[in-house]
């Protein structure tokens, strides 16, 4: 039959969940059009990346559409 090990510690448990926690969300300005966007991202303002136009203007990106049941 399984048997416990015993209580874990206060201690014990924190040191565990050290590293179970968010990192904060790195948001930098576009060098082309100066809006907040995600680094290494395509600018949704303008549609640039690293100086290619890879969306139209004033195209926005799509989600992907739910599967619906």
């Amino acid at each position: 039959m399984a048997v416990p090990k015993g209580n874990t510690s206060k201690s014990k448990r924190d040191k565990r969940r050290t590293h179970d926690k968010l990192s904060p969300v790195n948001i930098v300005e576009c060098p082309r059009c100066h809006a907040k966007k995600l680094a290494h991202r395509v600018c949704l303002s303008c549609g640039y990346y690293d100086n290619r136009q890879v969306l139209k203007s004033g195209e926005k990106k799509k989600a992907p559409a739910a599967a619906s049941k």
